[in-house]
């Protein structure tokens, strides 16, 4: 790559006034150093076609007009200007080459502004000092060991004690404690309680990636774990097998009401009641589920987006004698058909007011950082309970964009929506009732272990793909930040 940019770039920059013109927006628009730049960005950063803040806004840098990724260039063809600058990154387009492209002279005016930003200067030379309260020096004075975590290391790894057909709570537990953003999150005690102690699910949850995470290898017992969903779940009471998906769902319910009780409401959350929760249980696994209702008379269409934990996915036959699902694409893709909801189900269009026949069809508006899918092995016909034990194949890496829902207004460039496998928990045996939960985690990116229990074994990956499948847990493969 040429570090003087194109032709058209370096005779662009022979006047100054373009230089100084490029100095000024990168300044304000993209690193925004001052209050008084933020205003202006807030102001003035929108397209001046659409009236949308992005995504991919650039401003032409011979006239200074706004534009989204689209309308920037129908702006640069019918007026024939070369150059735009992207507000995001502050790269330079240029029109004619129809590039992004890098020039070492642009590069220098970046660093500069960014060096000069008060964002930048009070992070690197207004740094305060930690001064550690008595009870953190106590605890550094008797702390004297220092964790390493290798490539190999099994920090992280602890064996769970089954209290009693609790091997349904075991293998979620172990699901959650290797969920990379969670273990985060609360391994920086990100959470502070306002409630009465001993009460909190979330303060439990808090103490168990401690106890995870900080170098012991001694089994666990979940006693006080288990106390607290019996408390807040009462269906999950007492001390017969219950179902895994059945408590993993109760578990987030009660985790996420105990982080939205401790955080503050902002007053928009009030006012709307429907705002996007911004608890950590949300934010990693709320995703959108969008409902398409058409009308076969009219083809109006009625859309409704509901959050959603996981996906339930059918594994029995559509009709008496059909095939049944062989793979998760299969799976999700009878989840996301079209279906003829048929004449004794007529529902009221809101686009012709008659009840007339109509289609429905599920479709992902949103996805989660963690998408869980609940493989529906049991069935329930006529008080007979009948465990459903095809091989269902799953993927190393599952990429979701086939299942999103269609946008007119889509980006130009499709959002990468590839998931990668970190966790498969399993079923053995006939029954709901009757068997054991066993799970696999991913630790420390690419080395398996098989969860039984307090016994923790080596696996890998053929052995976790070749596993039947009850509830597959995975975790977006690239993040990306608004």
């Amino acid at each position: 790559m040429s570090a003087r940019g194109c032709y058209h770039l370096q005779h662009f920059k022979k006047n100054q006034d373009n230089v100084d013109m490029f100095k000024w927006i990168h300044s304000v628009f993209v690193v925004t150093g001052t209050s008084l730049s933020k205003k202006t960005k807030i102001c003035n950063a929108y397209c001046r076609t659409c009236k949308k803040r992005g995504p991919f806004l650039h401003a032409c840098l011979e006239c200074v007009h706004f534009g989204c990724h689209r309308h920037i260039r129908e702006h640069m063809k019918f007026h024939q200007h070369l150059f735009s600058v992207e507000l995001l990154y502050g790269q330079i387009h240029c029109s004619s080459c129809d590039d992004y492209i890098y020039d070492a002279e642009i590069d220098e005016i970046t660093n500069y502004n960014k060096m000069h930003s008060i964002k930048f200067r009070k992070r690197l030379f207004e740094l305060t000092s930690w001064d550690a309260i008595e009870e953190e020096m106590l605890l550094l004075d008797h702390q004297t060991k220092k964790i390493c975590i290798t490539p190999e290391s099994t920090i992280g790894l602890r064996g769970l004690l089954n209290l009693g057909q609790t091997c349904f709570m075991n293998c979620i537990v172990q699901a959650l404690m290797h969920t990379p953003l969670l273990r985060d999150y609360f391994l920086t005690e990100r959470h502070k309680c306002n409630g009465v102690p001993g009460t909190c699910l979330v303060c439990e949850v808090s103490k168990l990636f401690q106890e995870f995470y900080r170098g012991a290898k001694m089994p666990l017992a979940l006693h006080e774990l288990l106390h607290l969903i019996w408390t807040h779940a009462r269906h999950l009471a007492g001390y017969e097998q219950q179902d895994a998906h059945e408590f993993f769902i109760a578990t987030l319910d009660i985790l996420h009401k105990h982080c939205l009780d401790t955080m503050p409401k902002t007053s928009k959350m009030m006012q709307t009641g429907n705002e996007k929760c911004p608890c950590i249980i949300d934010r990693i696994f709320t995703g959108g589920l969008q409902s398409d209702l058409v009308c076969q008379e009219c083809n109006g269409v009625s859309t409704k987006i509901d959050p959603i934990w996981d996906f339930s996915l059918d594994l029995g036959p559509v009709t008496l004698g059909g095939r049944q699902p062989s793979s998760l694409y299969e799976c999700l893709e009878r989840f996301t058909r079209a279906e003829h909801l048929g004449s004794k189900a007529k529902i009221l269009c809101s686009n012709c007011q008659t009840y007339q026949e109509s289609t429905k069809q599920f479709t992902m508006k949103t996805l989660p950082i963690v998408v869980s899918f609940h493989l529906k092995r049991f069935q329930h016909l006529n008080e007979i309970e009948k465990k459903i034990s095809t091989i269902i194949s799953f993927p190393e890496m599952l990429d979701m964009t086939p299942f999103m829902s269609k946008n007119e207004n889509e980006s130009p460039f499709p959002m990468d929506n590839r998931y990668s496998l970190f966790a498969v928990i399993n079923h053995l045996g006939t029954s709901i009732n009757v068997g054991h939960y066993t799970a696999y985690i991913r630790h420390q990116r690419d080395y398996w272990y098989k969860c039984d229990d307090h016994v923790i074994t080596r696996a890998n990956l053929k052995e976790v793909l070749d596993s039947e499948g009850y509830l597959l847990f995975y975790h977006k493969h690239v993040l990306a930040y608004e």
